[in-house]
C-alpha cells in the first residue's frame, strides 16, 4: 500500500459493499481482515495510512471500524516497517531505509527528507526528527505488528517463506524480505501463503502460494483477494476511476 492512503480508502469500500453482498446470502458470518504490511515509504501519505489502520479517522472522519463493522483484523510487519522502526533505534546502522521510500515517510510527518552535512550527520538529525514528531500511538502500532497470522488453510505473511522449514520455526528475516527462494519454490508448503513483497502484474493465485502485491505506488491499483469457502475472489481499487 505503501502510503497511498486514497487507494486504501477507496479499497476499504469495495471490500465493505462486497461483504455486504456475501452476507446477505451467507448470514452468521465472522469477516477478517489480514493486511499484508508494507504500508509506510513511497507514496505520499504514510501517516495517514497508519492512522487509518490503528484506528484512527479516515480523510473523510470514518475509523476502520466505521468502515468494517465486525472484522477481526491483523495488520501484518513488512520489510518497510522493518526499516523505519530500525531506522528510528539505531539509525547509523539502518541508514539504508532512507534509499528505498523512507524520504516519503519522513515528509508525511513534516520532516524535509535531505539535512544538511555528510550521510551519518544527517541520519541522526533525521532519526531524531522523526522520534520527535512520530506519534506515540504510531510508533506502538508500528512495534505491536504481527510477523504472520494463520486461518484454516492459508498462512498470511509479508513476504513468503523459506522452503522446507516449518511455518512455526520460520525467522522474522525470511517472513520479511525473502524472494527468490520461495518464490521459485514449486510447494507444496505447510499452508497456502498469502503473500505480497514482490510486485506482480496481476493477482497470482497458485496452488502453493497467493501473490497479492500489484505495487499499488506505481501501478496505481490496489489489490486485495476475498477467501470464502472454496472461493477466491479478486477485489482491486484503481487510482483511474478515482478522478
Amino acid at each position: 500500500m505503501h502510503g497511498e492512503l486514497a487507494l486504501l480508502r477507496a479499497l476499504l469500500d469495495i471490500i465493505a459493499r462486497d461483504f455486504e453482498r456475501v452476507r446477505t446470502r451467507t448470514p452468521g458470518l465472522k469477516p477478517v481482515l489480514v493486511m499484508l504490511g508494507d504500508y509506510v515509504d513511497r507514496g505520499p501519505d504514510s501517516r495517514g495510512v497508519i492512522d487509518l489502520l490503528r484506528g484512527g479517522a479516515a480523510m473523510d472522519g470514518h475509523a476502520l471500524d466505521d468502515l468494517l463493522p465486525g472484522f477481526t483484523r491483523h495488520c501484518l510487519r513488512g520489510n518497510h516497517e522493518q526499516s523505519m522502526l530500525d531506522f528510528l533505534n539505531n539509525p547509523l546502522a539502518a541508514l539504508r531505509w532512507l534509499e528505498f521510500g523512507g524520504p516519503a515517510t519522513l515528509r508525511s510527518y513534516g520532516i524535509p527528507a535531505v539535512m544538511d552535512g555528510p550521510a551519518a550527520q544527517q541520519g541522526l538529525a533525521l532519526a531524531e526528527a522523526l522520534a520527535a514528531q512520530l506519534p506515540p500511538s504510531h510508533r506502538r502500532f508500528l512495534e505491536g505488528l504481527e510477523y504472520s497470522v494463520t486461518y484454516g488453510d492459508y498462512a498470511f505473511v509479508h513476504a513468503g517463506i523459506r522452503p522446507g522449514v516449518p511455518l512455526d520455526e520460520q525467522a522474522p528475516e525470511d517472513l520479511l524480505w525473502i524472494r527468490a527462494p520461495f518464490m521459485l519454490a514449486p510447494g507444496p508448503h505447510e499452508k497456502v501463503i498469502v503473500h505480497g513483497h514482490t510486485i506482480v502484474p496481476e493477482v497470482d493465485i497458485l496452488p502453493q502460494r497467493i501473490a497479492v502485491d500489484t505495487g499499488a505506488y506505481r501501478s496505481g491499483r490496489l489489490s486485495a483477494i476475498v477467501l470464502h469457502e472454496t472461493d477466491i475472489r479478486v477485489l482491486a481499487a484503481h487510482r483511474a476511476a478515482m478522478g
